[in-house]
């Protein structure tokens, strides 16, 4: 069972597919969140994201965890930016490979709702006319 669990500054999307890929697993399935272009009506001009690393690294463990003991998961990633991004750069991405593909769609699913509910990273919209946190700020 392999399990990347990472806060990074930039996100290659490219290298998922290597850590996902296991040789028990008949599918792999990937969820890649971006930066959009509008937000309510507003034109986004970037997204900036904080955290605090040692909490949302443990956080991101657990949900790991227990997505793989739900799910027989082969293989987990859960993998956040942080710092300032564009439009349409990836911010987050989640994946799981198990061997059928109802669990790795069931486990990803988990893995991003529960990633967006529980792990201790906030996000400031910054709109063309004024920057708002859209979660709770410390």
């Amino acid at each position: 069972m392999k399990k990347v669990i990472e806060i990074v500054d930039i996100i290659d999307t490219a290298q998922v597919y290597q850590e996902l890929s296991d040789a028990k697993s008949g599918g792999i399935c990937v969820f890649i969140g971006t930066v959009r272009e509008f937000t309510n009506d507003e034109e986004v001009v970037a997204l900036e994201f904080e955290t605090y690393k040692t909490m949302a690294l443990k956080e991101m463990e657990k949900i790991a965890d227990k997505a793989i003991e739900k799910w027989q998961l082969n293989s987990v990633v859960i993998r956040h930016a942080v710092g300032e991004k564009g439009v349409k750069e990836p911010v987050v991405i989640v994946g799981a490979s198990s061997a059928h593909r109802d669990a790795c769609f069931k486990a990803c699913r988990f893995l991003i709702d529960t990633l967006k509910e529980t792990v201790p990273i906030w996000k400031k919209e910054k709109l063309k006319n004024k920057s708002v946190w859209v979660s709770a700020h410390p």
